[in-house]
C-alpha cells in the first residue's frame, strides 16, 4: 500500500470513529430522553416528536457516509481504492482528499449528475 492510501486509510479510519461515537452518544442521549418523558404536557411531546424526526434524519445521513466510508476501506482492503467504479480510470487525489470515500471520477460524477442518477 502506497503512502497516500495509507493517508486516505487511516483518514477514513478517524471519520469511521467520530461518526461512531456521535451515533452511539445521540442514542444515549435519546434513550435518556424517553426515559424522562413522563409528566410531560402533549405540546412538550410534539416538540419531542420533531426534535426525534429531525434526529433521525440526521442519523440515517450519519448511516449514508458510514456505509461510503465502509466501502472505502474495504476497496483499499481490496487493492481497488482511488479507481472509478464506472469507468476504471484512477480518481485524482485532489479529489479522494476532499472526499476520501468518492467512488466515481469527476467525469462520471458530472455526467451521472446531468442524466439525473
Amino acid at each position: 500500500m502506497d503512502a497516500f492510501t495509507q493517508e486516505m486509510q487511516a483518514s477514513l479510519l478517524a471519520e469511521r470513529d467520530e461518526l461512531l461515537k456521535k451515533l452511539n452518544s445521540e442514542e444515549d442521549n435519546f434513550r435518556q430522553e424517553a426515559l424522562s418523558a413522563s409528566g410531560r404536557d402533549s405540546s412538550d411531546l410534539a416538540s419531542d416528536d420533531a426534535a426525534y424526526r429531525k434526529m433521525e434524519a440526521l442519523n440515517a445521513m450519519d448511516a449514508k457516509r458510514l456505509k461510503a466510508i465502509e466501502g472505502a476501506l474495504k476497496r483499499i482492503a481490496d487493492g481497488k481504492y482511488g479507481f472509478c467504479l464506472q469507468c476504471g480510470k484512477k480518481i485524482p487525489e485532489g479529489r479522494l482528499r476532499a472526499i476520501p470515500s468518492a467512488v466515481l471520477c469527476i467525469e462520471c460524477k458530472t455526467e451521472n449528475e446531468r442524466l439525473g442518477r
